[in-house]
């Protein structure tokens, strides 16, 4: 009986399933570490000049076609165009394939980055719905937030834009950006290096956004930093009437990639 279950094919042997990338450890960083990504991402944009570029294009044109559509309910317009932080992350997925490549050495070419979700679909997309949810639950707090204050007429653009630049109603101002704050605080966290780990990984979507958690946590003052410079460079691209998208969004997408190989200990190889 003894020799019978040592001839089995499944006795005593290992298991041959891939156990899969092992759970991301996090690195300490230093405080000015978002500034030097930054640089990096500005290099990233100079050496790949075209897919980048082809990329800010597609976020200004995003920004300019939800203006247009909303332009009369900008209420809605609001609460869309903060979405490009919250959403931003899975939007800016073939910039970091182009830095990856370059980092490989290999050509910036944008046709292989449009489809770069199909090498982990799976995780990805569970990511988008995390992401695709917390997007709508803010939209749907922006609108409550509006039609609360607003409960007779809205004002109109002119004079909505007034009352934020002269900061009059601050009862507003102040639920608004505090409702979405909380918001971009979860959507940031949980992205941190999320997407860069399951397209250099392969990793799954829970473990990439716990890793990001973890980077956050590790590293509270450069992630503040870094939350700074994101929504700085975000808003001058909303200031300029989202035609600065053009060159902040690349910018912003590339840096990300750097954060994630600063932040993230490379895979030790196995023997």
């Amino acid at each position: 009986m003894a020799q019978q279950n040592e001839n089995r094919p499944d006795s005593h042997k290992p298991a041959d399933d891939d156990p899969g990338p092992p759970f991301p450890r996090v690195r300490e960083v230093p405080a000015g570490a978002p500034l030097r990504w930054i640089g990096r991402g500005l290099g990233d944009l100079r050496a790949c000049p075209i897919p980048s570029l082809f990329y800010g294009f597609c976020f200004t044109g995003m920004g300019l076609l939800l203006t247009v559509m909303f332009r009369h309910a900008y209420e809605y317009t609001a609460a869309l165009t903060s979405g490009f932080l919250i959403l931003g992350p899975f939007l800016a997925m073939g910039l970091y394939e182009l830095s990856r490549r370059r980092e490989r050495g290999e050509s910036c070419t944008l046709a292989p980055t449009l489809t770069v979700w199909r090498r982990n679909a799976g995780n990805i997309g569970v990511f988008a719905v995390v992401l695709g949810v917390v997007f709508l639950v803010w939209a749907r707090a922006s609108l409550v937030v509006f039609a609360l204050f607003y409960t007779e007429e809205m004002p109109s653009l002119s004079g909505f834009v007034g009352q934020m630049l002269r900061l009059e109603n601050l009862e507003f101002l102040g639920v608004y950006f505090g409702v979405g704050l909380i918001f971009a605080f979860v959507a940031f966290a949980a992205s941190v290096v999320s997407i860069p780990l399951m397209l250099d990984r392969n990793q799954d979507a829970v473990s990439a956004m716990l890793a990001s958690f973890g980077a956050l946590l590790r590293n509270p003052a450069p992630m503040l930093l870094w939350a700074v410079l994101i929504v700085s460079l975000t808003l001058i691209g909303f200031l300029t009437f989202h035609v600065g998208l053009v060159l902040t969004m690349p910018i912003v997408g590339h840096a990300t990639w750097h954060a994630y190989r600063d932040l993230v200990e490379p895979v030790a190889e196995r023997t």
